[in-house]
């Protein structure tokens, strides 16, 4: 018998299926260790030695592969095939060796790069020892990410307080979201002219052509710049005559591209399925993870993280098979196509992402899988086949028309284009091909050469330049391809880091620069620039690829970057606060001083109209004061409008909102340093609350603002302690408290509604969670169907042991019980006992809160830390 270790139950599952049963499979659940978040956890004095933690839910599991190993043969590392899988067989390897669970035990490294019969079937006949060039690759990052953060990250916090952390990786992100954004401010719009002209052949069918060239000379876009130079031009073309100088219809033949890549799936996922980068991931981790078909369990796609763009022979053959098959013989090329990868520094080169057999046809797929995953596969699937299809015979026409009145002469152009084998596009049309197509103009009527063409309406329309579009997520990740900073498994989970961080927000998914996160980009631009230069880090992922590939000795990589890096720091250390403030005046001026409409110096305090304006730094960040305070005392939030000063939201005018019922004292909105804020009364005892997140002053009433003054709140005594639960918004945004244990709310209106039943469950859920944050629930074990009230049973391993889950119940397993093994009956009434009832409600029932909050204290439900996921980590 041999052990088989795996990233996630999941794929176990999936894998125990094919291999039977002289295997067990068993799960690390990701990482089973990693470098504790305190200081000293990397050692350059001690040529970068590293301390590695087991935390207390992988200790279970590889004390659960230790005995195991017991009764085994052998041990399989099986996970998965890039990077960061290497370095989880390796950790795994390492803590064995340690306990000394190996001994003379056979130990090999398999990988597949989908998770068919097939391809583990022949993953175990041909194994092979861990590849260390790849974990030297991990260490070097790892050690890189901890060393930038862990030095950087307390710079800012004593120079910059509010701040939260900087990333190696992260950091040049967010520039590249604040350099577009500052690029959008600097933009001056001009106004600009185009004219066309509706015309119509001998035959009355009508078309338009758009003028480019007047009196000999050609037009660029903006050369028609205003009203009455478009009316000049366009009252010559009313008195001219038309005719066609030249027709010449051009075949051109459009190839599809590669199949996916993740860069590729996230972009095109994000633009036609509307999903986020992190979304898009966790369905296709399902997708390759295993997927229960009715006869089989198999994975339905390759692995997801890759920046290969080629398909391995096999699949090439029987992608061309299905084309055949589904739309003919003649979307069959006479070759097959190879594709080389553009990605800059591509590294983590399997295949591209492909369904793991083309005979599943999407249509047929979506009776075993959710509307989301059948979306995604749906898209991967047309993708793959269209990269192996003939290419589009597509005609494009193009019209010089003549236009003649007197001595004045004018060309116009008309253009169309006409698709006469549709070629790949039968199976998949990119949006931006979609785009491509309809600026060609569509199709154009029949039109002969040197015939007369009838005017029938002259337009002269107005436009004016536009700034660059803001990043969204796709493009954001485009651009970091491009440019080779960070890898494939890292995209999503950067883009999560700088939401997290409150670096940036997402409207209308348009990536915005919070003033938090233009803050930090200026201050490491202002002392730190070669570490958020997009060459430097690029450069670095080059260097990380050559110790993957054994070209560079990883120790080497870190020394040379220690050096510098350190040194950088070190200097400075003694930099004083007002240095810091002067040089982000200067690099943050359209955002701290944006310009005014009387034109008046925008650094000049309104308010005493002699002290100067400057960016101040305060307990919670940075904001904007006066220089005479504390005589003038005006502050404005960092980004916030001076109109909102003017208006009363902010500096010494306060909105009036009404009176507080009680006391009859005013209720009043202000702008503080710290944003903005209601008040009752005046003086240093009124009292006083911050807006919560996602309210405004334009949605401020008197009535939101007394409830906010009323804050915290009694919910009721809690009915095991009898001590009183209370809700409130603080720091960290809405919360319940009670006995010393915070739980947080989704919203700042649960404060004001949640009742005393509810609350009691928020807050058992978190007791049951555990300290820290970020924990993940624990992958399913078994799936025991539907519970007769709604709602899916499951056998899931918490950190101390198996338990039955519905819902927000958790039932602990009777010790010894086998978790494969339960049966939906004794779930059923395992179910009902821990829940006080029946087993027939879907929550537990409200006469018995206190067995919900007794629940809470047991740790069989403590989750386990979200790192230890089969999500792969972020650079």
């Amino acid at each position: 018998m041999n052990v088989v270790v795996v990233e996630s139950p999941a794929k176990a599952k999936t894998i125990n299926k094919y291999l039977g049963s002289g295997y067990t499979v068993l799960a690390s659940f990701g990482h089973v260790r990693d470098l504790p978040a305190k200081d000293g956890s990397v050692r350059p004095d001690d040529d970068f030695s590293m301390s590695w933690e087991v935390d207390s839910a992988s200790a279970k599991r590889l004390s659960d592969i230790v005995r195991a190993l017991k009764e085994s043969d052998g041990l399989i590392l099986a996970t998965d095939p890039d990077r960061e899988g290497e370095a989880i067989s390796w950790h795994v390897l390492e803590v064995l060796q340690q306990k000394k669970a190996i001994g003379k035990k056979a130990v090999k490294r398999v990988v597949f790069n989908a998770i068919t019969k097939n391809a583990v079937l022949e993953a175990m006949a041909n194994p092979r020892d861990i590849d260390m060039p790849l974990v030297d690759a991990y260490l070097a990052r790892r050690a890189l990410d901890y060393l930038f953060g862990f030095t950087l990250s307390p710079v800012l916090w004593r120079k910059l307080p509010g701040a939260r952390s900087a990333g190696r990786v992260q950091s040049v992100a967010l520039r590249l979201v604040a350099d577009r954004e500052a690029e959008i401010e600097r933009f001056i719009r001009e106004e600009y002219w185009n004219i066309a002209a509706l015309l119509k052949t001998p035959r009355n069918d009508g078309f338009e052509a758009r003028l480019v060239s007047v009196d000999g000379k050609k037009l660029g876009k903006l050369d028609i710049k205003n009203g009455e130079q478009a009316g000049e031009i366009r009252g010559m073309l009313e008195g001219a005559s038309f005719k066609a100088a030249s027709v010449e219809a051009k075949p051109i033949k459009r190839s599809p591209g590669p199949p996916f890549t993740t860069s590729s799936l996230q972009q095109a996922a994000s633009g036609q399925l509307g999903f986020s980068a992190s979304r898009t991931m966790q369905i296709a981790q399902k997708l390759y993870e295993g997927m229960d078909l009715g006869t089989e369990t198999a994975g339905l796609i390759t692995y997801m993280r890759t920046d290969g763009v080629q398909m391995a022979p096999e699949a090439v053959q029987a992608a061309r098979q299905t084309i055949g098959k589904v739309f003919g013989d003649k979307y069959v090329p006479e070759k097959p196509r190879f594709y080389a990868t553009k990605a800059k520094n591509a590294q983590e080169a399997h295949e591209a992402i492909r369904p793991t057999d083309f005979n599943r046809h999407p249509k047929d797929m979506r009776q075993f899988l959710d509307a989301d995953q059948a979306r995604l596969y749906e898209l991967i699937w047309k993708r793959a086949i269209a990269s192996q299809m003939q290419s589009a015979d597509i005609e494009r026409t193009t019209v010089e028309i003549d236009a003649q009145n007197g001595s004045r002469f004018a060309q116009l152009r008309a253009t169309g284009s006409v698709i006469r084998f549709d070629g790949f596009l039968g199976a998949y049309t990119d949006h931006r091909e979609e785009e491509d197509v309809d600026e060609d103009g569509g199709r154009l009527p029949e039109i002969r050469s040197g015939e007369t063409l009838a005017r029938e309406k002259i337009n002269a329309t107005q436009h004016s330049t536009e700034p660059p579009p803001r990043y969204s997520e796709a493009t954001l990740i485009k651009k970091m391809e491009e440019l080779g900073i960070g890898r494939p498994s890292t995209y999503a989970s950067t883009l999560a880091t700088l939401r997290d961080r409150e670096y940036i927000t997402i409207d209308k998914r348009k990536l915005i620069p919070e003033a938090k996160g233009r803050l930090v980009i200026a201050f490491l631009e202002s002392f730190f620039k070669r570490y958020v230069e997009y060459d430097f880090t690029a450069d670095l992922e080059e260097k990380l690829d050559e110790i993957s590939d054994g070209k560079l000795k990883w120790k080497d990589v870190l020394r040379a970057f220690w050096t510098d890096f350190f040194g950088s720091v070190d200097g400075i250390k003694e930099l004083r606060v007002t240095n810091v403030l002067d040089a982000l005046n200067d690099q943050l001026g359209p955002l701290v001083f944006p310009p005014r409409e009387d034109g008046s110096d925008p650094r000049i305090c309104q308010v005493c109209g002699t002290g100067n304006l400057s960016l101040k730094l305060g307990k919670y960040g940075a904001f904007i004061g006066c220089s005479n305070y504390p005589e003038c005392k005006f502050t404005r939030q960092l980004g916030g409008s001076e109109a909102a000063n003017e208006n009363g939201n902010g500096g010494d005018e306060p909105k009036l909102l009404g009176k507080d019922p009680y006391t009859d004292e005013d209720i009043t909105a202000r702008n503080g340093r710290f944003g903005p804020y209601v008040q009752r009364g005046e003086g240093k005892e009124a009292k006083r609350a911050s807006l919560p997140k996602g309210w405004t002053f334009d949605t401020l009433d008197h009535e939101k603002a007394l409830a906010l003054l009323s804050l915290p709140r009694d919910v009721g005594q809690h009915p095991e302690t009898a001590k009183m639960i209370s809700a409130g918004i603080g720091r960290y945004g809405p919360y319940i408290t009670h006995d010393g244990t915070y739980a947080n709310l989704e919203n700042a209106e649960d404060v004001f509604s949640i009742g005393l039943n509810r609350a009691v469950t928020v807050l058992a859920d978190k007791q049951a969670k555990g300290p820290g944050r970020g924990r993940g629930t624990p992958a399913a074990l078994k799936d025991l169907g539907e519970h007769p009230d709604g709602g899916v049973i499951t056998v899931r391993d918490g950190k101390y042991g198996p338990y039955v889950n519905w819902g927000k119940v958790n039932a602990t397993l009777p010790k010894g019980k086998d978790p494969a093994g339960v049966t939906v009956e004794e779930a059923l009434a395992m179910i009902a006992e821990k829940a006080g009832s029946k087993g027939t409600k879907k929550a537990p029932a409200k006469k018995a809160p206190a067995k919900k909050a007794a629940a809470a204290k047991k740790p069989a439900t403590k989750k386990p830390a979200a790192k230890k996921t089969a999500t792969k980590k972020a650079s």
